[in-house]
């Protein structure tokens, strides 16, 4: 009995290594948001050195992602600066002078 519970224990951490792993390479930030409210208990020092090193990496590559946005944020603010800089002036109010 002990021993099944072990073995799924074992099944969950492999799982969600995998998960993880597999988050990083698909750069998905929503599912390695999701792997960082479920770490499970890590006990085996080569599980605890893998775990580590897949989370050093998924923190590199949100770091990454988030540099990324930000830089295609700032564009996109300079693009809408551009347009709206060559806009013509409208006014809101009717004008029966003209």
């Amino acid at each position: 009995m002990c021993l099944k519970g072990y073995w799924k224990l074992g099944e969950k951490l492999l799982m969600w290594l995998t998960k993880l792993k597999i988050a990083i390479i698909e750069k998905n930030a929503d599912a390695l948001d999701g792997l960082m409210d479920s770490v499970p208990q890590l006990k085996d020092k080569k599980e605890i050195e893998e775990a580590i090193y897949l989370l050093k990496e998924a923190d590199r590559l949100v770091r990454t992602l988030k540099d990324e946005t930000s830089v295609s944020m700032k564009q996109i603010k300079k693009n809408l600066d551009f347009l709206r800089s060559n806009d013509i002036p409208t006014s809101k109010k009717l004008d029966i002078r003209s």
